[in-house]
């Protein structure tokens, strides 16, 4: 937890976008995995973690802006519950924490809200069952109406403020990147040929909690690569394949880290490996160094196809016009999705509060295969947080739908396309905070050139 004052500033600067009414946020319950006592890992609401800091089930917190009251809703631990858990602060002792005076259970809050006019009442989008019962319970709304009347003025409120990351955030992110990468350094120091991909997933999850946090993801850990969110981790790896890993570390207070490395299961990449890798290696490099206060993101990204295209031309892969075959959308046929996303108390931060305001600053999104992928498309800010991670993949299921349905033909060789179909992906990720003059890439360095890639590749060997 931050300090009392960081939480009491964040709710501070948040009231003064209201004049009135009443703020919602709705904690997160234990959620069972096969019956209710068998829990899943328990993560708190974001949003409630930002403003209040309590990690714990159960909760609400109320801010009456026209009381100027603050308020934590919660029942107390029951021995019951206490027998098997240990002892537990009180809501009280919680409250405290945060710099909230006023606590009470969780049926004063239907009184209170009973109370209240539903019209004045704002709460962010729910994404899970649980916060759709309890605000049709609350507020009494038909259960099919609580997303169309979530407050979009709340939710731009928290957006622009979540958006701009403080420097105890920054610091935190950057611990969360470092252990990242070191989860990354593990699997390159450690896979072999005749391992299975579970195997490299369980060192990765491994070097997480031995750091004192948990993963901020489920592991991506694959030789389909080609499979953006691949979480099947059954194959068994072999010589002259490629390992993705898409995997970051979540600080105890909830910030992620989000890195992707690609590695030869040998001890060195092809020659075929290599220029593939070299071109994503090169994109990546470019999107960061473009990556500055007043750049639009979605500029980047499109500059980043171009570039990727016009080096898969250099291979046959492509052909024609490149402004003209990105305008298309050919170049999804090998990079499907976005260069990048923004990062901090969620992996893709704030997705739940909807990418068009979050990542667009309410600018409509493309409905274009690929580019509809792009969670980033606004003006960069100093204080934002996100990942750069362009790639590309030979998905053989797409290629053939592409070739079947005639999509993109005066700019794709399909014929020298098919001589990649077993290629699988590769993709490298890393985080950058905007700064007032640039950009700084946050936590220990990732292996990244072949070079060093093959150097963290030949510790597995010994």
């Amino acid at each position: 937890m931050f300090s009392k004052e960081t939480y009491i500033s964040r709710r501070e600067q948040l009231k003064k976008k209201f004049q009135s009414g009443v703020l919602l946020f709705l904690g997160n319950d234990e959620c069972g995995i096969n019956y209710e006592d068998n829990t899943y890992y328990y993560r708190q609401d974001s949003s409630f973690l930002y403003y209040f800091g309590i990690s714990r089930p159960n909760l609400a917190a109320l801010i009456d802006i026209d009381e100027n009251r603050e308020y934590i809703f919660g029942d107390e631990a029951t021995i019951d519950l206490i027998v098997w858990t240990g002892s537990q602060p009180s809501i009280q002792e919680l409250a405290e924490r945060v710099g909230v005076k006023n606590t009470n259970s969780l049926s004063r809050l239907t009184e209170k809200l009973r109370k209240t006019d539903k019209e004045k009442i704002h709460y962010l989008p729910p994404y899970r069952a649980e916060h759709i019962l309890k605000l049709n319970h609350l507020l009494g709304y038909p259960k099919e109406e609580i997303s169309a009347k979530t407050s979009k003025k709340l939710i731009e409120a928290v957006a622009n403020q979540r958006n701009i990351k403080s420097e105890e955030e920054i610091n935190e992110i950057e611990t969360a990147v470092s252990v990242s990468s070191e989860m990354h350094k593990r699997a390159m120091n450690f896979a072999r040929p005749g391992m299975t991909e579970a195997q490299v997933t369980a060192v990765v999850h491994e070097t997480a909690l031995a750091a004192g946090g948990n993963i901020a993801f489920p592991i991506i850990a694959t030789i389909n690569g080609q499979f953006l969110h691949n979480h099947y981790h059954g194959n068994t790896i072999h010589e002259g394949q490629l390992f993705l890993l898409d995997a970051g570390y979540e600080t105890p207070l909830g910030y992620a880290g989000d890195l992707s490395s690609t590695f030869p299961v040998s001890r060195k990449f092809t020659e075929r490996q290599k220029e593939i890798y070299q071109i994503t290696l090169e994109a990546h490099n470019i999107a960061i160094k473009m990556s500055m206060p007043n750049v639009n993101f979605k500029n980047v990204h499109m500059h980043v196809c171009e570039f990727i295209f016009d080096r898969l031309k250099e291979l046959g892969l492509t052909k024609g016009n490149t402004q003209d075959a990105v305008e298309n959308g050919a170049h999804a046929l090998f990079f499907p999705c976005g260069t990048g996303h923004l990062l901090g108390l969620d992996v893709h931060d704030m997705e739940s509060l909807g990418e068009e305001i979050v990542g667009y600053n309410n600018v409509p999104k493309s409905t274009q295969f690929g580019l509809k992928s792009l969670r980033l498309g606004r003006e960069l800010e100093p204080g934002f947080v996100l990942t750069i991670e362009p790639g590309i993949y030979f998905i053989p299921e797409l290629i053939d739908y592409w070739r079947e349905k005639k999509i993109n033909t005066d700019f794709i060789n399909f014929d020298e396309v098919d001589t990649y179909r077993d290629f699988s992906g590769i993709r490298n990720e890393e985080n950058i905070l905007i700064t007032e003059t640039g950009n700084r890439v946050l936590g220990k360095p990732l292996a990244k050139s072949i070079e060093d890639v093959e150097a963290e590749r030949r510790v597995a060997f010994m």
